[in-house]
């Protein structure tokens, strides 16, 4: 009897001993998984269950801090970049990229070879070898019948399209108890579908094995948190003119704010839906329905106040069984509506109603909201400073009183700044502010003045001519200006009718009976800011500097 024993348990350890010593894919790839998870997941196209042998004379097993990580590549170690196109709406795909980051002075050449790059050739820390590695090299001694090495971990033989042979890397992906496989070069990618993906943050895991005569070596391990989500991922870009922070959601009243939403969709998921925008401001207009991603609105009082934005879009697609429809994730959802809606249409098919949502808390101020050049006026030469010529530039502005403000002269083109000079402004109940400047020698400037407060920066930008002035001959400056003057006479007449009836928007300066512009040479100035209207420059030079108002 007790013999009998002994040989039903040496049976019962015969049995047991290719289970311990075999190795499987998730105790290579998911030993970081907590020993109670749950590894029932729908399966997914293409993948295969991490239950499957693994290969470990093949493709050795490598934990975390082995030694042999520092040795598994020449001059370094190997650094393998993952990311993803989360997050996915459900029902779309997700794509995965990986790219291989080489050690200082290596890249991959044309035939899947790794070398040195020449730039680096002279560094004598390297070594005088063109190649780290010459896989090509190695192919003439494989079999063209198919070598027993060329297969992935669980033994399937390699594909064999055109320029296999450049492939060199084998990439292992694992995720929800399933694994892919792929042969690629230096970066690969690969995209699974959602539709039966358990909503939620999941793990992507992947291996990166080099060629090694005939075995693969591990150079590399990454993983990443992907998110699969049944709610549109939604966000809203909002600007506006004269706003001095875009970031701190602080704008300006009685200027319109421009919102454009930008949907998440980078596998085109969406391109076939009819997408609708559901706008609540927050300041009792109503609610505002479009199907245009950008819309303007115009705060009319000051405070703060709640922007909601709902997304809806209508999925085509098969219809479900309910037993397969993801459960929604808890949310803000407003009152009907649901995160997903089924509607049944005659050919089979079904819209599914996917939403996405945005809120924003908006701080309405006030600001400056406009400024204008309404006056330029030559200044008399000083005595001390024959050489410089002074022009008083009359500046008013609309809304608050302006805290400081700032000039930049540039170049005709309003592209290269020569000077930049900024004045804090002292408080007074109306906004009219005479600014001077000096001009060291004659030319052509463009002239941008910027007013600023703490939530708003306006500006605006002119074209000023300055002749050169003898102080002997006080008439010569004039006539000078206007023979120039006269030769533009008649093509400054037709031109700039012609193109300010195509800016009229922009009006660097003001024409009105009520407005004067003195001195000959702001004749060519008028002109010159129709013709030339400057860049704009949304970031003015703003620098502390002493100057003249």
């Amino acid at each position: 009897m007790e013999c009998l024993c002994w040989v039903v348990g040496f049976l019962l350890l015969a049995a047991r001993l290719p289970l311990v010593a075999a190795k499987r894919f998730h105790d290579v790839l998911g030993n970081e998984r907590n020993p109670g998870s749950v590894r029932e997941h729908n399966q997914l196209h293409g993948w295969t269950s991490d239950e499957s042998n693994w290969d470990e004379k093949l493709y050795p097993v490598w934990k975390r801090g082995d030694a042999r990580w520092k040795s598994s590549w020449k001059g370094g170690r190997v650094q393998a970049v993952l990311t993803s196109s989360s997050p996915a709406l459900v029902g779309s795909n997700i794509t995965f990229a990986v790219n291989l980051v080489f050690p200082r002075c290596q890249k991959e050449d044309a035939n899947g070879n790794i070398v040195y790059e020449k730039s680096c050739r002279n560094d004598s820390s390297l070594s005088p070898e063109l190649y780290v590695y010459n896989w090509a090299a190695a192919w003439p001694e494989d079999s063209e019948g198919g070598a027993g090495h060329h297969v992935f971990p669980d033994g399937k033989p390699f594909p064999r399209p055109h320029g296999w042979r450049k492939w060199n890397f084998v990439y292992v992906f694992h995720t929800l108890g399933q694994y892919f496989y792929k042969l690629g070069r230096c970066s690969v990618m690969t995209s699974i579908n959602t539709a039966n993906l358990t909503l939620g943050p999941q793990v992507m895991e992947v291996t990166v094995y080099r060629r090694h005569g005939r075995a693969y070596i591990p150079i590399a391990q990454v993983r990443d948190v992907y998110v699969v989500t049944d709610q549109i991922p939604v966000f809203v870009t909002m600007s506006q003119k004269n706003d001095r922070n875009v970031s701190d959601e602080t704008f300006l009243r009685d200027l319109p704010i421009i919102f454009d939403v930008l949907i998440h969709d980078p596998n085109h998921f969406l391109n076939q839906s009819s997408i609708y925008y559901k706008w609540n401001f927050g300041d009792n207009t109503g609610l505002f329905v479009s199907n245009n991603h950008t819309l303007n609105h115009t705060y009319v009082l000051n405070g703060t106040f709640n922007l909601n934005l709902t997304v809806q879009a209508s999925v085509p697609g098969p219809c479900p069984s309910p037993s397969t429809l993801p459960k929604p994730t808890p949310s803000s959802v407003p009152v009907g509506d649901n995160a997903t809606e089924l509607r049944e249409i005659p050919d089979e098919d079904c819209q599914i109603n996917r939403y996405g949502y945005f809120e924003a808390t908006l701080k309405i101020v006030e600001g400056i909201l406009e400024i204008n050049i309404i006056q330029i006026a030559d200044v008399p030469r000083p005595v001390l400073q024959p050489e410089n010529s002074l022009m008083d530039f009359t500046v008013t502005c609309e809304g608050t009183i302006p805290r400081e403000v700032c000039t930049v002269i540039s170049d005709p083109t309003c592209q290269f700044a020569q000077d930049v000079v900024c004045n804090s402004v002292d408080a007074n109940d109306a906004c009219v502010l005479t600014v001077r400047r000096a001009f060291r020698r004659a030319g052509r400037y463009c002239v941008n003045f910027t007013l600023g407060d703490d939530a708003s920066l306006a500006f605006t930008s002119t074209l000023v001519s300055i002749t050169s002035k003898d102080a002997a001959s006080p008439f010569r400056t004039v006539s000078a200006a206007l023979i120039s003057g006269s030769c533009l006479a008649i093509l400054v007449i037709v031109i700039t009718v012609l193109v300010y009836r195509k800016h009229k928007k922009y009006k660097p300066i003001e024409n009105s009976a009520e407005k004067v512009v003195k001195g000959p040479q702001v004749v060519l100035s008028h002109t010159e800011a129709v013709f030339f209207p400057g860049n704009q420059e949304k970031n003015p030079l703003l620098k502390d500097r002493s100057g003249v108002l």
